[in-house]
């Protein structure tokens, strides 16, 4: 049932992606070129995000669990990295350059379009690197 309710989950975010515009790389980059013919419409995808985890996220913690799992899985530090620092660097310097990030990269996988699929393979063949070097340290 678990699988189900995760599966019909990222159909819903999936679809919720394709339909504020997060799969076209072209919004994506005209979201990001600040400079240049700026695209705004993003931000309220991004805002109305940031909103409903600012009023949700409180509400759910106060659980003593989440409803499909055994316990919440949260940062064991706040503590601003290299690390950290260096993979959001590595993730905004791939979404700047071609304009998807994971979800979006995956969700746009229904388009059957060969680049989308070219940049899955970069994504995880990086994952895979990343797990090694991260393992190795």
């Amino acid at each position: 049932m678990k699988a189900l309710i995760g599966l019909l989950c990222g159909m819903i975010f999936g679809t919720g992606l394709a339909v504020s515009g997060m799969t076209d790389t072209a919004k994506v980059l005209g979201f990001l070129d600040l400079l240049g013919d700026w695209v705004p419409d993003l931000a309220f995808v991004m805002g109305g995000a940031v909103l409903v985890t600012l009023v949700s996220f409180p509400l759910i913690l106060k659980r003593t669990g989440p409803v499909l799992g055994r316990k919440f899985f949260l940062p064991a530090s706040s503590v601003l990295d290299g690390k950290l620092l260096g993979g959001a660097a590595i993730f905004g310097i791939g979404w700047g350059v071609y304009g998807y990030c994971p979800g979006p990269a995956l969700s746009a996988s229904v388009y059957l379009d060969e680049k989308t699929f070219v940049f899955i393979g970069a994504m995880l063949l990086g994952m895979a690197i990343a797990s090694r070097v991260g393992r190795a340290l």
